[in-house]
């Protein structure tokens, strides 16, 4: 068993005062000399984070801590970063202590390992400081050729060195934040009793129906074998039939709701669409909850309280995050014109969300009430609203939750001919049980349904969109044996991240986006 708190703290950075045999001088022992006698300190010189240290403070404790140099000043002042956290511990240096060549080779981004005693900072930003000891530089970084300098860069720049973005302040921070976030989503389905299901990533379905997919095939690019009709023989692929990368593993995951009750599902997903936008990614996670005996007000329930959930915990676990975030969005909101700017700061924005209810509104309801509104009246809405069965697009969905009823908003009952085959029919015909949740800032943040557990109209619905019921003869089992009323709902995990981070392009919420013309590393 590990311990915690602050005995762990005090377990890495003391022992007891029992005299240590000569190997342990290699172990990290700093030896102390007192009257001419060489004697071992009762501290052990662990390597810390910078987190754990500016947490827990201990005054006189000698420690070592490795990391990155943020800035160097005067000689004297090093900025010390690990990434664990997003602030500095400051390591005072002696420069009459260190030869010359050695402190030269203190420049930003290179790695130090120090060692020396914490206390009380005599300056403002922080409690503790290091008094350097022992300074060791362990990864050099030359100043003339290093990208990140401390300044402030573009978005746009660092996206072109996605491989080093990560050392700066702002993505340090959005990717602590997407860690806590994805730690959020697996404790929230734990203590719900849902089971972890791993869905394929290599499929020869297409849940979506849509057609945009990337192919796997082992077969040569030139010269594949063809039939006698001239189309591809796939018998001799690897798999012997096409196959490609899932676009979801709803279809999948439902299988595994039929048998264990509740899962989820948390993996990467693909689509081949060619749109270059702030919103879009070709490769992104996708959390994908199913759920047995739950119908579309199950289904409206759990979403609301999962979305709650992970900005909670967010919100209570990456304070100092989130803080830096909200100045960076503030700062970056001033730069718009004013028509343009949100008018919530990310802090306030997320707590939006949990303070208040989500509506629930149908489709047809919020057609009514886009037919009537004033930027659809003037013609300020890009794609204007006329008549029903319109596929909403995102400035729709924001006017609704921003303007109109200024509360996170979930449609329900959409036409059937806008949604998947997969959505529970309802009685009118042409409706379905579809649900769609939508945010500030963002518009649709999740998307789900009561799907249709009716074999036969199942069958007629997959049919009139042109799937073959046999390719899919394992998924209509479920409705042949043991059919219940079943939902899901899937969550973009980029979009949750985008939400809470409050970062304007999607791409810049995950380590390495995959985009159109854009696979690097």
């Amino acid at each position: 068993m590990f311990p915690k708190g602050d005995d762990f703290f005090e377990k890495r950075t003391k022992r007891g005062s029992e005299t240590l045999p000569e190997a342990d001088q290699d172990c990290g022992i700093l030896p102390i000399f007192a009257g001419g006698k060489s004697h071992f300190a009762s501290y052990i010189m662990p390597t810390l984070t910078v987190s754990e240290i500016l947490r827990q403070p201990k005054v006189g404790d000698i420690v070592t801590v490795k990391g990155w140099v943020r800035t160097f000043r005067s000689n004297r002042f090093i900025a010390l970063n690990d990434g664990s956290c997003q602030g500095n511990l400051q390591a005072v240096v002696d420069f009459e202590a260190f030869p010359e060549e050695l402190l030269k080779r203190v420049t930003t981004g290179a790695s130090l390992a120090i060692t020396g005693e914490l206390v009380a900072s005599q300056g403002a930003g922080q409690t503790v400081e290091i008094s350097v000891q022992k300074l060791e530089v362990l990864g050099d970084c030359p100043t003339e050729s290093y990208p990140l300098q401390p300044k402030r860069h573009s978005l746009e720049f660092l996206r072109e060195i996605a491989h080093l973005r990560m050392r700066t302040n702002t993505f340090g921070a959005v990717m602590r934040v997407r860690h806590a976030a994805a730690f959020a989503v697996h404790q929230f389905f734990n203590d719900q009793g849902f089971f972890y299901l791993n869905t394929p990533i290599i499929t020869a379905s297409d849940a979506e129906g849509a057609g945009e997919l990337f192919r796997v095939t082992t077969l040569p690019a030139d010269g594949a074998p063809k039939k006698e009709d001239g189309t591809t023989d796939f018998s001799e692929d690897f798999f012997e039939k096409p196959t490609n990368l899932t676009v979801s593993g709803q279809l999948e995951g439902e299988l595994g709701a039929m048998a264990l009750g509740k899962i989820y599902t948390f993996g990467p997903t693909f689509r081949a669409e060619n749109s270059n936008t702030t919103r879009h990614l070709s490769e992104f996670w996708m959390i994908e909850p199913e759920m047995a005996f739950f119908d579309l007000n199950d289904n409206m329930e759990l979403a609301e309280a999962f979305c709650k959930h992970i900005i909670r915990y967010v919100l209570t676990h990456c304070q100092e995050d989130l803080a830096f975030l909200d100045q960076r969005l503030e700062q970056e909101e001033k730069s718009k014109p004013q028509d343009q700017r949100s008018g919530q700061g990310l802090l306030e924005k997320l707590q939006f969300v949990l303070d208040n209810p989500f509506v629930r509104c149908t489709y047809t309801e919020a057609i009514d009430i886009l037919k009537d509104s004033k930027p659809n009246k003037k013609g300020q809405f890009k794609y204007p609203i006329e008549e029903w069965g319109a596929d909403l697009q995102s400035e729709h969905e924001r006017f609704l939750v921003e303007k109109h009823f200024k509360s996170p908003v979930i449609l329900f009952d959409y036409p059937a001919k806008i949604k998947a085959f997969y959505m529970r029919l309802n009685e009118d015909g042409k409706t379905v049980r579809a649900m769609d949740v939508l945010f500030p800032g963002i518009g649709e943040i999740v998307g789900g349904s009561q799907r249709e557990e009716r074999h036969d109209v199942l069958v007629e619905k997959m049919q009139a969109v042109g799937i073959e019921p046999e390719l899919l003869g394992w998924y209509l089992d479920t409705r042949k044996f043991g059919t219940c009323v079943h939902s899901g709902f899937g969550l973009g995990f980029e979009r949750m991240v985008q939400f809470v981070t409050g970062m304007g392009n999607i791409r810049d919420v995950i380590p390495f986006p995959r985009t159109p013309g854009n696979a690097e590393f």
